[in-house]
């Protein structure tokens, strides 16, 4: 084993052993640690339930109780109920705090005609609001009064937008061209409540300014949006998905309605209606006059249950900076990178707000545990009032940054065309303390700055080095000058050049072999057991690394490792920067802000090592002071070889000053054994046979000669004593936190969002790989200092390895916390009478599952992949339970006897020759909610009494539509729908290429109901079967927006 120097022993900042395991190990277990506990614990909401003047904690708790008491999808009686208790529970908060009120069914005659055909424009009563009403040529004082006299609020009852649009569907294995998508039509029922803002002047004469053409080219100031759904999903309360999002409004209106919270800018808070089915409500808000008033926004939202509310995205920088003064601000801008790739693949309105609207905002969502997402534990008692106050805080901070916004960034132009996108932002959070927000272009221009100036400061460097003859680095020998000639004297500078990549490589390696190795044999259980999978990724790096670094320095000692490893640090990150750089101008990628924070610090490292060199000898004076050394001359001039060994030699050339001092120390009084001659370092003559004080023997080669190893690290080069021995603190304490602080945080937030997607389809495989990779960019900071490193955490290492590595392979991956989602939808073919019930998953664990249910017993089970169900996934069904959603039989009737009335349809083809084109009645019993498909895509539809839009195409232009979904906000009422199939085209399949259908072609399809509302047992009783007999490790969730689907064929 390597001995180290007395003086090396006594510091307790050398780079020894000890230290360096000490020293390393807190300081990454005090960052680890810290960042599991933010990221896992809510902050603490405050005492007081009303920390803000306007603000009530308790009461926004009882609101989120009385909203999550059932299910309430759009689809259900209970969205009726949640949706008159939102009207009341505003009237109510604005009553409280002595708001003037002004309350429209509808928003304007003017604004809401083009909405209404002509033949139903007498059955609307159209209420006007004097106060809200005004000339344009009034005078000051009017003006004056008209202001006095303004209500502080108005709330929009929006019982007329509807809304029809398309979405294009897939694109086909050519790549070339798309499938045929789908069509929604749709009724909304949202609320809006505008709060007025102390410089809305421009709409103080009502909505109808805001069409006003005379003012197409003007600018205005520009409103803020605030919007959550009230809607839930059929299998779900939706207590944060998304009902902490509600109670957050509710209490906002509260807030800026109190005596000096006035806004300067005009906030409108949307209760849409809608969202989870196909963000329809968002959609719906477009079509109102109120969204062209507003500029920026902010999305609440739910993605999991409970946990912290992360910042997801956002449009740009400027939008982005008011949420720095949240107390609690969490989110990293890879969120939006992953979204605009894909990476995540479930969206919020948000991309309406954005996409459609032009809006610039932010998306502020519950992200985990998503295992309890769109399921029965997304409940009250599964989120806390820490949760509810860290998104309302949130929520607050944001809303006053924006409302309180004086300059003209969101400022409102009517022409679509000149309104400002803002620049894309860099942020992220530290901590959940601190909020760190740039452009995207600066940290560009910074990034390509460090990639030119940083390689010129290494060379200037090394160059500097070299021509005080100090560059060790890559030196094999060095010549000297002796009266016997020239001698080579070995440097072994290139011992140490190889090993941090073959350590790296071969540890990578083994974190990605474990990563396939998982997803072959448990590729699940990441699922419910994500820390003990980061456990085994970074116990295998470590000691695979620690074995090759450990053992290269155990056989061949080089006190150049460490200043390799940081030069291959800098070449690696130089690398990543430029791609980085790359991905920030070329694709707008700003995820990569790290790999700028991390060379920054690798380079500072690097500098460290390169600076320590200066205090090394210069070569030449080395070798002539190895060969003084070796020989006990001081020149050719001097005593003979053999004379040198009866004088006492001199003290150690490379021996640093406090060495000597400690020699001194050592020396002690003088006994008899005390040498005569001072500077003698040895108490008998026995010493003098020592082979370092030797003469060289009698015969003499040109071999290089070996330099002795006198008070160097263990067996180091010996020129390397007189280097600093606490640098690499230093250097670990700038390679360590921030990267670390930076890699971890993000490597927590994107296994956050995907470590249990596995059950949705997502391959397992990526997760896995992501945590290899972040493992290495986690423990890389290390590297430099494995060598140092004895074998007693290795040992505890490898003790977790095993185990960790055991429980992935071989433990259950679903637990009663963390359960199994299957997806559950019924389906009733209303002409034969049959029902099938099918679960959706993965088959392996959806079969036991159907196993445990008595209606199954017996029976057999169909298995296959299902493209109309989520990717990845199979759809294993059975004939179970008839529902009973539709009251069309006297109890102990059978239900299949009133089948035949569920649904009603009727439909006529225009009577003209080579007619395509149809006009079809539907409507289905107990429900608002039904569908067309169509065995041929159609070109172009229309509903009776919808509107029409510029923002919205009916028909995909590629592929057209085979699916047209009917929303009412009535029950029963049915739809008048006129069908197009006259540019129609017909693919027998996605590989194979369109072609036109024939003048006069006839349709075919289906007309499709769907049933969504399962509060009342016994109404859908293989759902509730379902959940009474599935093991507790299984949760139900929705597969697709009815939980039951009857049908019947139709053809024209």
């Amino acid at each position: 084993m390597s001995m180290s120097s007395p003086t090396n022993t006594r510091n307790p900042f050398a780079f020894t052993s000890w230290p360096v395991i000490i020293f390393s190990s807190v300081i990454y277990a005090a960052l680890f640690i810290s960042l599991l506990v933010v990221h896992l614990n809510v902050p603490t909401a405050p005492k007081t339930p009303t920390p803000v003047l306007g603000i009530n904690i308790t009461e926004a708790w009882r609101d989120l109780q009385e909203l999550t008491s059932g299910y309430h999808p759009y689809n259900s009686r209970n969205n009726d109920e949640v949706r008159d208790w939102l009207l009341r529970r505003i009237e109510s908060i604005l009553e409280k705090n002595g708001a003037k009120v002004s309350s429209r069914k509808i928003s304007s005659e003017q604004s809401l005609e083009r909405h209404i055909p002509p033949r139903d424009r007498d059955r609307w009563s159209i209420r006007q609001d004097p106060t809200r009403l005004c000339d344009k040529d009034e005078t000051s004082a009017e003006r004056d009064h008209r202001l006095q006299e303004r209500s502080a609020a108005t709330i929009f009852n929006d019982l007329m937008s509807n809304v029809s649009f398309s979405a294009t569907g897939r694109t086909d294995s050519s790549g070339h061209s798309h499938m045929p998508g789908q069509s929604v039509y749709f009724e909304g029922t949202n609320i809006m409540v505008y709060v007025h803002g102390t410089e809305d002047e421009n709409l103080d004469c009502g909505p109808r300014s805001l069409h006003d053409e005379s003012s197409q080219t003007t600018r205005r100031r520009g409103g803020v949006l605030v919007n959550a759904h009230y809607d839930s999903v059929s299998t779900g309360y939706g207590a944060t998905d998304d009902g902490v999002g509600v109670v957050t409004n509710l209490q906002l209106i509260k807030y800026y309605t109190t005596t000096g919270n006035t806004p300067r800018r005009g906030l409108v808070v949307l209760f849409n209606n809608g969202e989870e089915d196909f963000l329809n409500g968002a959609r719906a808000f477009s079509q109102h006059p109120i969204s062209k008033f507003v500029r920026t926004f902010l999305n609440l939202e739910g993605a999991g249950a409970g946990g912290r509310a992360a910042l997801f995205r956002s449009t740009d920088t400027e939008v982005t900076k008011p949420y720095r003064n949240c107390p609690f601000p969490f989110g990293s801008v890879v969120g939006r990178d992953g979204f605009e790739r894909g990476l995540i693949r479930s969206q919020t309105d948000y991309v309406v707000f954005n996409g459609i609207l032009g809006l610039r905002g932010l998306d502020v969502a519950f992200m985990e545990p998503r295992a309890r997402y769109h399921t029965d534990q997304d409940d009250l008692k599964h989120t806390s009032k820490d949760s509810l106050w860290h998104m309302l805080s949130a929520a607050l901070a944001t809303t006053k940054g924006l409302t309180s916004d004086r300059s003209h960034d969101f400022d409102v132009s009517t022409n679509r065309h000149e309104r400002d996108q803002g620049s894309d932002g860099v942020w992220f959070d530290l901590y959940g303390q601190a909020f760190a927000i740039l452009q995207l272009d600066t940290l560009f221009a910074i990034s390509l700055t460090l990639l030119i100036i940083t390689p010129l400061v290494v060379v200037l460097v090394a160059v500097l080095l070299s021509r005080q003859r100090k560059w060790y680095f890559f030196s094999h020998t060095v010549r000297s000058h002796t009266s016997n000639g020239e001698e080579k004297i070995h440097l072994h500078g290139w011992r140490g050049f190889t090993r941090f990549p073959v350590a790296v490589v071969a540890a990578t390696a083994a974190a990605v072999g474990l990563a396939f190795l998982v997803t072959k044999v448990n590729p699940l259980i990441v699922y419910s057991s994500p820390h003990a999978v980061w456990s085994m990724m970074l116990t295998a790096w470590f000691l695979v690394a620690w074995f090759v670094l450990r053992g290269a320095d155990f056989i061949r000692p080089s006190a150049l490792y460490r200043g390799y490893a940081v030069l291959w640090m800098f070449f690696i990150f130089w690398v990543l920067l430029l791609v980085a750089a790359v991905l920030m101008k070329r694709m707008r990628i700003a995820g990569v802000y790290f790999v700028m924070f991390y060379f920054d610090a690798v380079f500072v490292a690097t500098l460290i090592s390169l600076l320590e060199c200066f205090h090394l000898p210069a070569k030449d004076e080395f070798a002539a002071a190895t060969v003084d050394y070796t020989t006990g001359t001081h020149s050719p001039h001097t005593n003979s070889p053999r004379e040198s060994t009866l004088v006492a030699p001199e003290e150690n050339p490379f021996a640093t000053e406090q060495q000597r001092d400690a020699d001194d120390e050592d020396e002690g009084e003088p006994t008899e054994s005390t040498s005569l001659l001072r500077g003698n370092r040895q108490t008998t003559f026995a010493h003098y046979t020592s082979p370092h004080r030797a003469g060289p023997p009698d015969t003499e080669d040109d071999a290089p000669k070996e330099t002795p190893n006198t008070s160097a690290h263990g067996q180091e080069q010996a020129w390397s004593s007189p280097l600093p021995t606490w640098t690499w603190l230093i250097q670990l304490l700038f390679l360590a936190p921030f990267p670390v602080i930076l890699v971890g945080q993000i490597a927590l937030l994107v296994t956050s969002a995907m470590y249990q997607t596995g059950v949705d389809g997502s391959s397992s495989l990526i997760i896995y790989l992501f945590i290899a990779i972040f493992t290495v960019l986690l423990l890389l900071p290390l590297a430099p200092f494995l060598h140092r490193f004895t074998s007693h955490i290795p040992l505890l290492f490898l003790l977790i390895l095993i185990a960790t590595t055991l429980y992935n392979l071989l433990a259950f991956p679903f637990s009663a916390n963390n359960r199994y989602k299957a997806y559950f939808i019924q389906t009733v073919d209303l002409e034969s009478g049959q029902n099938t019930v099918s679960l959706s998953g993965l088959e392996s664990f959806i079969r036991p599952i159907i196993a445990e249910l008595p209606s199954a017993a017996g029976q057999p089970i169909s298995c296959a992949s299902d493209p109309d169900s989520k990717a990845g996934l199979t759809r294993c069904s059975w004939s179970g339970i008839p529902p009973q959603v539709v009251p069309s039989t006297p109890p102990g009737v059978p239900p299949e006897l009133g089948y035949p009335t569920w649904v009603r349809y009727n439909v006529t083809r225009y009577p003209h020759a080579n007619s395509t084109s149809a006009v079809m009645h539907l409507a289905g019993q107990n429900t608002r909610a039904c569908k067309i498909l169509f065995h041929r895509p159609i070109s172009d539809f229309r509903v009776s009494g919808a509107g029409d839009s510029d923002l919205f195409a009916r028909v995909p232009k590629d592929g057209g539509s085979k699916e047209l979904r009917l929303w009412s906000r009535e029950w029963g009422r049915g739809w008048t729908v006129f069908l197009d199939w006259s540019n129609s085209t017909i693919r027998d399949g996605e590989s194979s290429p369109s072609r036109s259908v024939a003048e006069g072609t006839g349709m075919d399809g289906h007309v499709v109901c769907l049933w969504s509302d399962a509060n009342m047992p016994g109404t859908i009783g293989a759902l509730d079967e379902v959940r009474r007999y599935a093991p507790d490790w299984v949760a139900v969730s929705k597969l697709g927006d009815g939980l039951v689907e009857g049908r019947r064929p139709f053809v024209v």
